[in-house]
């Protein structure tokens, strides 16, 4: 096997790396040369009696045919073809005319930076020189072939068929919608791990869903609505296994916040169009604006969230009753109602905080292991029972605990004694599938599809912006070391919403809490929604005239002991451990969303966070020391360590200024990745500056893509190298125009 890496680095000439690396045997060998490629003009010069200008020898290349890489045809079995290809060279090939060289071996140039491909097929003849190129082809008759020529066909056009191809491949098929991948090797083994893991996260998440609805501000069978569609979805193009998707407390307190009290509708409406922005953004592969979203921006959010969930509430707790929603609205509400707290349903909120926190620890509980041999005693089989069952008690914790209230607040009914705030009737039956409403009548005003989606607002961004990190990041928590596709989730989850929208939902995501009990049941594939779906179903058919009875105050525990663990106020030490700057977005995403609302809340801690990378790329380090050279020229050394934005361009220029002193400058430019029109202009005021003065000022280790900007401002003299031998000759140049001019 014959590989072949071509590193083309043009500077002030254009030097060429061709590597070629044999096989492993013994009569194979690595050569591993640098050829320099010089190229001047040199129009007279025959092709065929061509000389290498950097050996006096004819050019090595024509030869020995194991040394000409660049032709890349199998000569031998044990040779073969590794991708190369000619980009932005036009209609070129090895043994053209290259301003008056041949490419194999021509003189010092400005050429373009050059990408080695090839397709291995042989062409007739040159399209530059046009058969002018006769030198001999080692390896075949005539001339060297034209494996380095352009395509007939435009750049785009063959891109656009590449990707084409791409799009209607199996493998996109298979990633694009998974279900076809794992189905087909699906066995009764991973369908009964499937029912098991379903069926308990659908105990979870009917206590959940009807307490979201109420964070949400929407009636409790909006909550069920939006708990099966997406499941069934899911299955089909989830590539988590341990992903399930329903309603989310982030996704219910951001809806709450946008719907201004002004119906379900608007919920529905949200849960469409954000189905429709996280799709748009699994399609265009948009998920590189989550990473915006820094750790410290993401902590603080999240915990503010949670504090303004538990918040909300504590009103339920304490069985109060007043309108609002925000974080000082309730406290403030809460100390101006709470003479009419009631006795009974804080006595009743509290203990199943208190319960409910106790079975969460319940499972951790270790009595016996889980693998038990045949060998061992019964004693040993019974504490692995006792275990499980431990855990599954822990697991279904939320259903225990509501059933239990329900049972004793029906109880109380029926001894016509009501001491609970009930949830009160709940809409029996299921949903109609019908198309999400572009319009809604509130009051004695009927709202345009326009007006619905201005009332809503930023939340049709930040709410899908935020499910899509939710939900990747419980991914990524279960992927056990995996590749998570995030383009794939972003269509699943838009997908999801959107086909949940048809039934009366609100705006779902993965549920990092119902994640875990989805990992922890051992779930084998996405399936396990199946089976979750199929459950909320039977509740929403058989079982609604029983969430009548359901108090209040346990739905506001179970949420509470939910959310209490989100608050991720302890990461903030290690946060000040590792960079204290970092605290300040932080701290900043955490205030404004208690003080103002989540989405600015979230969007002001991304601002702080883009206002410090705006701040280190105007701030560059501007590192000078003074060196001597070879020939005694002593001068400074300047390294700028990031690439020169336009907020730098000024700085950097005063820098370097100040810095240089009376000696000679050599500014040490190979950690500058990039430079702008506003950069290069300073560069130009730079240069003059030091003309001014009567200094030299050197270039070293430029790019050729910084070098083309800096150009392309026309300085007055723009001196650069790229090897320490031409530094030295410049720097003695220097010496000798100073003391000339003294």
């Amino acid at each position: 096997m014959t590989k072949y890496k071509l590193n083309n680095t043009v500077r002030s000439s254009s030097e060429v790396t061709l590597t070629s690396y044999m096989g492993s045997t013994d009569s194979e060998r690595k050569d591993d040369r640098y050829y320099q490629m010089d190229s001047r003009d040199n129009d007279d010069q025959s092709e065929s009696t061509r000389n290498c200008h950097n050996c006096p020898d004819s050019c090595e290349f024509l030869q020995e045919p194991v040394k000409i890489a660049a032709s890349l045809e199998k000569r031998y079995d044990k040779y073969s073809l590794n991708e190369l290809k000619v980009e932005n060279v036009g209609n070129a090939c090895l043994c053209e005319k290259y301003n008056g060289g041949c490419k194999l071996c021509p003189r010092p140039s400005l050429a373009p930076t050059l990408s080695l491909s090839i397709d291995g097929h042989l062409k007739d003849s040159c399209h530059d020189c046009q058969g002018a190129c006769s030198s001999p082809n080692p390896i075949g008759n005539g001339p060297y072939p034209h494996y380095l020529s352009t395509p007939k066909k435009s750049t785009w056009k063959r891109e656009a068929v590449r990707r084409l191809k791409a799009c209607c491949s199996k493998k996109t098929l298979l990633r694009r919608i998974p279900i076809l991948a794992w189905l087909p090797h699906y066995t009764f083994r991973n369908g009964l791990a499937d029912i098991i893991a379903g069926i308990t996260v659908g105990l979870t998440v009917i206590p959940q869903a009807i307490a979201y609805a109420g964070v949400a501000g929407l009636p409790p069978q909006y909550g069920l609505y939006s708990s099966f569609m997406a499941c069934f979805v899911y299955t089909v193009f989830g590539s988590v296994k341990d992903s399930a998707i329903g309603p989310t407390a982030i996704a219910a307190i951001l809806t709450r916040e946008n719907l201004h009290g002004l119906g379900p509708e608007f919920a529905v409406l949200l849960a469409f169009l954000s189905g429709c922005v996280e799709l748009v953004m699994g399609i265009l592969q948009l998920g590189f604006l989550i990473d915006f979203i820094s750790g410290p921006v993401s902590v603080g959010f999240t915990s503010a969230a949670a504090i303004i969930i538990a918040t909300t509430q504590v009103k339920d707790i304490l069985g109060l009753s007043f309108p609002g929603g925000k974080f000082l609205q309730v406290w403030t509400g809460m100390y101006e109602h709470i003479g009419e707290t009631r006795l009974w349903d804080t006595v009743l909120g509290v203990s199943c905080i208190v319960v409910l926190l106790l079975l969460r620890k319940v499972k951790d509980i270790k009595i016996g292991t889980k693998d038990v041999s045949e060998g061992e005693s019964k004693a040993s089989r019974m504490k692995v029972a006792l275990s499980q069952a431990l855990w599954f008690l822990s697991t279904t914790r939320n259903i225990i605990v509501v059933l239990v209230c329900a049972s004793l607040a029906y109880y109380f009914d029926t001894q016509n004694q009501q001491p609970f705030v009930l949830t009160g009737e709940v809409k029996a039956g299921l949903p109609q599938i019908s198309p999400p409403p572009f319009s809604a009548t509130v009051g004695n005003h009927t709202y345009s599809f326009t007006e619905m989606a201005s009332t809503l607002g930023s939340a049709i961004f930040v709410v899908p912006l935020l499910s899509i990190l939710e939900n990747i990041a419980l991914a990524k928590v279960f992927s056990e070391g995996k590749y998570v596709d995030a383009t794939q989730e972003m269509v699943a989850l838009g997908v999801c919403n959107i086909a949940s929208s048809l039934v009366e939902s609100m705006p779902v995501s993965g549920a990092l809490s119902r994640g875990a009990v989805n990992h922890a049941s051992g779930v084998a594939s996405p399936a396990g929604g199946l089976y979750t779906g199929a459950l909320v179903l039977l509740a929403l058919q058989y079982f609604t005239p029983y969430f009548f009875y359901i108090p209040k105050a346990s739905l506001a525990a179970v949420i509470i002991a939910a959310v209490v663990f989100m608050m991720e106020l302890h990461v903030f030490k290690p946060i000040w451990r590792t960079k204290k700057v970092d605290i300040i977005p932080a701290v900043v995403t955490f205030g404004a969303c208690l003080v103002t609302r989540l989405e600015l809340g979230i969007v002001l801690g991304i601002a702080v966070n883009l206002l410090f990378l705006l701040y280190a790329s105007a701030r560059p380090a501007v590192r000078v020391t003074t060196a001597v050279s070879e020939g005694g020229v002593r001068y400074a050394v300047a390294t700028i360590d990031r690439a020169l934005a336009f907020p730098a361009a000024e700085f950097v220029r005063r820098a370097l200024r100040k810095a240089a002193g009376d000696a000679p400058l050599v500014l040490d430019a190979h950690h500058v990745q990039a430079a702008d029109f506003t950069a290069a202009k300073g560069i130009k005021s730079l240069i003059e500056d030091f003309h001014a003065r009567g200094q030299t000022i050197i270039f070293y280790n430029v790019k050729p893509s910084i070098a083309e900007v800096f150009r392309g401002v026309k300085p007055r003299e723009f001196v650069h190298c790229s090897c320490r031998a031409e530094l030295e000759r410049l720097l003695l140049e220097a010496q000798r125009r100073a003391k000339g001019a003294a």
